[in-house]
């Protein structure tokens, strides 16, 4: 079975629900997964596939999947898009079913309005197949993290549109630091200078700066053993979500209720209602601009301290350990 999610790391962990279905559905194939090599760790660690197919193409484009090179796969489920392009690529390699959106054959069940989670479990289930929404749990890492119990800003994203500033970055990190809590910076493999200028605006020491792009393991790693992530819309949001780790995400283009977390106490999102934006414009959205720090500074500091009370109440009524 080959199933084609091209995209991002966001992209990924929304599917996961997708994935584990198709996985249950279908226990007797081998799922592969078509995405970029560099998501290869993380498509893994999700538990729901066996194996990737390399494949990108720059934006959001469609790759080709031509450099397959097995027999035909016994199905194909497009998890990519909702066009025929997405479809075409998947067809060309004659699988004996086809699972797609951009299907000729049946009504369209493509809705603007509907979460990404769920508007795949629906698409599934158009077909037979059972996913639930609300499946998105990864597992813990095996990996130890760099800053275990620390504050995570992570300041990039992959378009400017859903990039705040920098500047208010590193005051919300030097108000959270104030605060008393401890603060890293991250950041991809080309957003350096990014982190390093969040890092000098907010002064944080050498080893609170981690610059490179983490590999997965560990990335994965820091944000499941985290205290808070603080981020805009972009793939380390989802990844925080994913370990259960408390988040507060910054919106802009695209409302939360289309990629936001679930609605529970651990996860606020912040966003200012308005016209729609492009999610991929080079320049930030008027929409993301509107967010203050003291927003996200109180909503950093509303989920920290709930956490920490949550901690004393379990201290408080653990029972004594015996010697």
């Amino acid at each position: 079975m080959l199933v084609l999610r091209a995209l991002g790391l966001g992209d990924l962990l929304a599917a996961v629900p997708a994935l584990r279905g198709i996985r249950r559905a279908f226990g007797g194939h081998r799922v592969v997964l078509a995405l970029p090599p560099a998501l290869r760790e993380a498509a893994l660690a999700t538990g729901a596939v066996d194996d990737v197919l390399p494949a990108e193409a720059p934006g959001r484009a469609v790759p080709s999947l031509e450099h397959w090179a097995g027999p035909p796969p016994d199905i194909a489920i497009d998890l990519h898009g909702n066009g025929p392009a997405s479809r075409d690529a998947l067809a060309v390699l004659t699988p004996r079913r086809l699972l797609a959106h951009a299907d000729p054959t049946r009504p369209p069940i493509w809705r603007p309005d509907e979460h990404e989670r769920q508007r795949w479990c629906r698409f599934l289930a158009s077909y037979g197949i059972t996913a639930d929404p609300g499946d998105l749990r990864l597992p813990a890492p095996g990996t130890p993290s760099p800053a275990p119990g620390a504050v995570v800003v992570h300041p990039g994203a992959e378009a400017a549109a859903r990039r705040w500033p920098h500047e208010r970055y590193a005051e919300v990190a030097q108000r959270l630091r104030a605060a008393g809590h401890r603060v890293v910076v991250t950041g991809g493999p080309a957003e350096d200078d990014l982190v390093a200028d969040v890092a000098r605006g907010a002064g944080l020491p050498p080893r609170d700066v981690l610059s490179g792009g983490l590999p997965y393991g560990e990335l994965s790693a820091l944000v499941a053993r985290a205290a808070l992530v603080v981020s805009g819309d972009t793939g380390l949001a989802h990844l925080a979500v994913a370990h259960g780790t408390p988040t507060v995400t910054l919106f802009g283009p695209v409302a939360p209720d289309l990629w936001g977390p679930p609605p529970l106490a651990r996860h606020i999102a912040l966003w200012k209602p308005g016209p729609p934006g492009d999610p991929h414009g080079d320049a930030p959205d008027p929409q993301l601009l509107r967010i203050t720090t003291s927003e996200v500074t109180t909503a950093a500091l509303t989920l920290l301290h709930a956490a920490a009370r949550e901690g004393d109440h379990v201290r408080a009524t653990a029972p004594a350990s015996r010697r």
